[in-house]
């Protein structure tokens, strides 16, 4: 979809554009199906890169602390109690700057994502870059999509993060595709960006073939010690007007509702559902980051009459891979 056609669709009257996300939404997903995530930091901090939004980097002075690689059983405790609450997806990342083939941490990490693999949810993992080779492994060891976000427009990009480029995010995310992983690759609004920025980015992802399978949408958590500490809170109907955007856009994506929902009042989060959110991440932090806790989510759901997605078929049959 060009800029000029999702501009005209962002510029429309409010609630005529959320009517058609809503659409959008009813024409290609199961009503009131929300599919819950968990997102676990097995390795936090003390990381290489830039990014001007990250408390993660190791350039900055914030209250993160570089931790160490945790240990599959550590993760394994984690998943089961993702799964038992009620996730069909689970998530790992690490603060670094890529992996590389015969690295003993990458090594352990395929352990791991082995283990996780046989929980019966599916299994996302967010590394950094790669090329074709790591991505084959972590296809085989049973990861079923990899989360690398492409943070907002081509344009803006060097103003967000200038120790890598966004060809090399473009290239990871054609690495992770021939490996014949899902894509899971979205942004984060709020860093300055202007709203045509925003739009570019989605431009970006409806040329990505084939489609993202699942949309991110990040509200900055603006964290003290980056560079962009100061900026100011992302206005609520911006983001539901980005969300069914998103849905119209790519209406067999899964579009979630990521960072930034502890600034999102339970009406704001239900008129994102309305518009065409259909997954959360679910669980008490995100990252760095806290996130609505596991009750406080299920009560949301319950009076808005949604209801968790069941994990894919082949997770139930087999809980090997998904």
């Amino acid at each position: 979809m060009k800029l000029a056609e999702l501009q005209s669709l962002y510029e429309q009257p409010f609630f005529e554009l959320i009517q058609q996300g809503r659409n959008a939404y009813l024409a290609n997903w199961a009503g009131g199906e929300v599919q819950l995530c968990t997102l676990l930091s097995i390795k936090t901090g003390g990381c290489s890169e830039d990014c001007g939004y990250c408390a993660q980097s190791s350039r900055y002075k914030t209250d993160v602390k570089a931790g160490r690689l945790m240990e599959t059983e550590e993760i394994l405790e984690v998943a089961q109690r993702a799964r038992d609450n009620g996730s069909t997806r689970f998530c790992m990342g690490a603060a670094w700057k890529g992996v590389r083939e015969g690295d003993a941490k990458f090594e352990q990490v395929l352990g791991t994502i082995r283990e996780v693999s046989k929980l019966g949810m599916e299994v996302c993992v967010t590394l950094g870059q790669l090329s074709l080779t790591e991505a084959r492994k972590l296809k085989d060891a049973g990861v079923t999509a990899y989360n690398h976000n492409i943070d907002t427009s081509p344009e803006f990009y060097p103003e967000v993060v200038s120790t890598h480029t966004f060809q090399d995010r473009l290239n990871t995310i054609a690495a992770v595709q021939h490996a014949g992983m899902d894509v899971c690759c979205g942004g984060i609004i709020g860093m300055g960006e202007s709203i045509g920025d925003r739009l570019r980015m989605l431009e970006v992802l409806t040329g990505f073939d084939p489609a993202p399978e699942s949309v991110p949408i990040n509200c900055l958590m603006a964290m003290p010690g980056t560079p962009m500490e100061a900026q100011p809170p992302v206005d609520v109907f911006e983001l539901v007007r980005l969300i069914a955007v998103t849905r119209i856009a790519l209406p067999k994506a899964k579009v979630r509702l990521s960072a930034g929902r502890t600034r999102l009042s339970r009406e704001g989060q239900a008129l994102c559902f309305f518009a065409g959110a259909n997954s959360i991440f679910y669980g008490d932090k995100l990252l760095t980051a806290k996130n609505p806790g596991v009750d406080e989510d299920r009560s949301l759901l319950e009076e808005l009459d949604l209801v968790p997605q069941q994990p894919r078929a082949a997770c139930l049959a087999e809980a090997v891979s998904c």
